[in-house]
């Protein structure tokens, strides 16, 4: 099968989309297919304007422009679009949508038309444009698209299904679960070592995170607990700023942001991880926490539900408050903590990605059976 790939980011930016995108088209080219990928992020030598790279077997379409700010965003999107579509002759289109994706809606309108089968991914949630969203879907005559949509998780589904008042499956993103299985016995001493990996930017909610993390820290005995905050971003001084303010300077560690082997020698020494993001779509970190065999505490109402369930994989929070409190049981409460942990190294969480295959290959069906 040839299969084109539309991204507004991609590597060599880094983050949620890019590398799942990345990842996904390396495995579709490992199963046998041609995989094209065309996104609006320049090359890392500033490659753009419909340069290919070949990277790994996935042909890399560079169709972005020089912007400010670096922006992955192009004047000539529509035109290079239609040209690499007309090019590559794609059996399925697989558009990966944020919530402001202009490329990648621009590869979904301009793919249907030209009648190729369309499968649009939202890897974001849409809270609090959902409204907005419908009115522009109507006005722009999206509500009866021939294209197959899907969502990263049910909690993102349901918000595309408010959009566009039709089915939307489940493409969930993947991981190579052997990467991250815990590796000998699970030994435990000293404080409760939590840990979270973020992009350290206000969606993510870092400097809340400290604040709760200082609030638990308070409440019980000294020496009770530490936490490792790894990663990086605009809102580095903030998250400094707060751990001084809460005296946690003790307590938090920063580490700055790690590669996957630093991070999963990192899990090795953790017991549990922390999720403060309201808005999470999916959670590949809390993913990869929770094959590592960490307790997982993470919000209520997000992608993380997808595999982590109240008592069994971890605890589920209603807010920041409920969060601290969850801290503060698995601190205090050594065998649900050990029976959490346990379960969790035993017990694989279904997301390798054999199923992200079968589930991307079922839209691009799906898809090739909307076309008119």
């Amino acid at each position: 099968m040839r299969i084109v790939h539309v991204s507004d980011c991609y590597l060599p930016r880094t983050g949620g989309i890019e590398s799942q995108v990345s990842d996904l088209a390396a495995h579709q080219v490992a199963a046998g297919h041609e995989v094209h990928v065309l996104t609006a992020t320049l090359g890392a030598a500033g490659e753009r304007g419909g340069v290919v790279d070949v990277v790994d077997g996935v042909h890399v379409h560079r169709l972005g422009a020089r912007m400010p700010f670096a922006l992955p965003v192009t004047p000539s999107g529509p035109r290079l679009l239609r040209a690499a579509f007309r090019e590559v002759k794609p059996d399925a289109v697989h558009v990966h949508a944020g919530v402001l994706s202009p490329f990648a809606y621009d590869g979904a309108r301009i793919a249907m038309a030209l009648n190729l089968p369309v499968a649009i991914t939202w890897h974001c949630m849409l809270d609090g444009v959902v409204g907005s969203l419908r009115a522009a879907v109507r006005l722009a005559g999206w509500d009866h698209a021939a294209a197959a949509l899907s969502a990263v998780s049910s909690a993102a589904a349901g918000r595309v299904r408010e959009v566009f008042e039709v089915p939307v499956s489940i493409v969930p993103n993947g991981m190579d679960l052997r990467l991250w299985t815990p590796a000998g016995a699970d030994v435990r001493s000293g404080p409760v070592h939590l840990v979270s990996t973020m992009r350290l930017a206000p969606r993510k909610r870092a400097v809340p995170l400290v604040e709760l993390v200082g609030a638990a820290a308070a409440r019980l005995p000294v020496g009770s607990l530490r936490m490792t905050l790894i990663g990086s971003g605009p809102e580095q001084h903030r998250v400094e700023a707060q751990v001084r303010r809460s005296g946690l300077d003790g307590v938090v560690t920063l580490a700055g942001r790690l590669t996957r082997d630093e991070i999963r020698t990192a899990y090795a020494d953790a017991d549990v991880f922390l999720a403060p993001a309201e808005l999470e779509a999916f959670g590949i970190a809390a993913l990869e926490a929770r094959a590592s065999g960490l307790a997982v505490v993470a919000r209520r109402g997000t992608g993380i539900e997808e595999f982590v369930e109240d008592g069994v994989d971890g605890l589920l929070a209603v807010d920041d408050d409920d969060m601290t409190e969850a801290v503060m049981r698995l601190v205090q409460d050594d065998g649900l903590l050990a029976s959490i942990r346990s379960h969790n190294r035993s017990v694989r969480p279904a997301f390798d990605w054999d199923v992200v295959l079968a589930a991307a290959e079922s839209e691009y069906s799906r898809a090739t059976g909307l076309i008119r």
